[in-house]
């Protein structure tokens, strides 16, 4: 694994107007790794990666990427790079079909014939999205659309995926088959993921690595497993 993180935040301050959400963050993420980002609601998790993709201006600190400052790159820019962030409620296209909506993550690209094999190979990896590839992203449940939300990020061929609140609304078992999903593209992908999660013994179970951030700053950082086990965060975040 390199010594060099894929993506960093030193001291990053960032927020709403008035409102300062983010209070000096400081994170690392490298190549391979998943990265868990656990927290109460209103803690500044999302805000973490919507300050990433530039959706939140940064005040103050600095924000790398594939060791290049992307402090001042617009947000559209960003998945081009290989940045591209699955936001929370999934935000895909109601009325166009699961097709057009994976094609549409392919925008920047022009290589048609490779954009046509990495939809079929979406379809490979979430048959039911294969299935329903004629449907309009609307009528689709809440795992469906999830999946769908993480296929179109995939046609961007990121290095890093941004993943927000992916188990949000969904049924346990389709939870734990969008976690399952998560972990393959992480490995057989080779697509490194900063993941923000409510459900935290999900998250951690499926990190390499865990951040813990209170009122918009980091309070703890830990590998996964350190996390789960520690007294203050069983009380804290996973109900005991």
């Amino acid at each position: 694994m390199s010594k060099q993180p894929i993506l960093e935040m030193k001291n990053v301050h960032s927020g709403y107007g008035s409102i300062k959400a983010l209070k000096g963050i400081s994170l690392k993420v490298m190549p391979g790794e998943i990265v868990a980002i656990i927290g109460a609601n209103g803690a500044g998790k999302s805000t973490t990666l919507m300050t990433i993709c530039g959706i939140v201006p940064i005040e103050k600190g600095e924000i790398y990427y594939d060791g290049k400052l992307i402090n001042k790159v617009s947000a559209e820019k960003l998945p081009t790079m290989g940045l591209c962030q699955v936001p929370e409620g999934r935000r895909i296209f109601p009325r166009l079909s699961v097709m057009e909506n994976l094609r549409l993550g392919a925008f920047h690209r022009d290589d048609t014939d490779q954009i046509m094999k990495d939809i079929q190979h979406s379809y490979e990896m979430f048959p039911i999205l294969g299935e329903r590839k004629a449907q309009q992203g609307g009528t689709l449940s809440g795992g469906e659309q999830q999946m769908l939300a993480i296929a179109r990020a995939l046609m961007t061929k990121p290095k890093v995926l941004l993943l927000d609140e992916p188990s949000l609304g969904l049924a346990p078992i389709i939870i734990q088959q969008i976690f399952d999903i998560i972990a393959k593209i992480n490995k057989e992908e080779d697509v490194t993921i900063l993941l923000v999660e409510q459900n935290a013994n999900l998250a951690l179970q499926a990190a390499s690595r865990g951040y813990v951030v209170e009122t918009g700053e980091i309070t703890l950082e830990d590998e996964a497993q350190s996390l789960l086990t520690n007294p203050k965060i069983r009380e804290a975040y996973l109900g005991e």
